[in-house]
């Protein structure tokens, strides 16, 4: 492993990393927040199976929604399924969860009319949610690990992707490079207001600063 990779490891991805314990941190505040979570039926919206068999709490049942392909074989209590959340089957939206959970995804789902209809579909399918985000005005950019990336311009983005090497997936391809810059779009507490109008919006903090977003309705 390269003296950045390790880096990147200690900081993000180690089990002791800051990372790590930033996400444990936010499980613990999202199980204070919804008490009865243990005997809630929850919809991930874009998550994965794999992080809710690691997570540290257990709602009754959850149903993971995402274009990945979920895993073969699943406890009783999981379920998954191959979908978009901007434009849920009926099947689906036609269901009712007792709350929606959605960590780091309205980031990805393409532009202003998309995040929208990610919100709406949050509203449909139940009364409770816990959507986060990264915050636009922090430092450092959390998908690259890169002081000030999201105000560059595209092309000194792409070409600082395919270099850089503390990403999650690095690659030297132009074209995939430009692909993954230009699918992370940060948003704003404005912008987070306006999407989810009747939310408490709390922040998260990293040395004093707002490190990411998070609407919740609780009750």
């Amino acid at each position: 492993m390269s003296r950045l990779n390790a880096l990147r490891s200690r900081f993000v991805d180690a089990p002791d990393s800051l990372g790590a314990k930033a996400r444990a941190r936010r499980w613990n505040w999202f199980a204070q927040s919804f008490p009865d979570l243990s005997e809630m039926s929850v919809i991930d919206l874009g998550g994965t199976a794999s992080a809710w068999l690691r997570a540290p709490v257990r709602p009754a049942h959850v149903h993971v929604v995402n274009l990945e392909k979920p895993p073969a074989e699943l406890p009783g209590w999981l379920r998954a399924d191959v979908a978009d959340a901007c434009e849920l089957p009926a099947a689906i939206l036609d269901t009712k969860y007792d709350l929606v959970f959605s960590n780091a995804v309205i980031e990805h789902v393409g532009g202003h009319l998309r995040r929208q209809m990610f919100a709406d579909s949050v509203h449909r399918l139940a009364g409770r949610h816990w959507v986060q985000t990264p915050y636009r005005y922090f430092p450092v950019e959390p998908h690259f690990l890169f002081p000030g990336f999201q105000y560059l311009p595209i092309a000194v983005r792409t070409s600082l992707l395919r270099r850089w090497p503390l990403v999650h997936t690095p690659t030297s391809d132009r074209e995939a490079a430009r692909t993954i810059v230009m699918e992370v779009e940060l948003l704003s507490i404005t912008e987070m207001r306006h999407y989810f109008p009747s939310s408490q919006i709390r922040f998260e903090r990293l040395g004093g600063l707002v490190k990411s977003v998070i609407a919740v309705q609780a009750r």
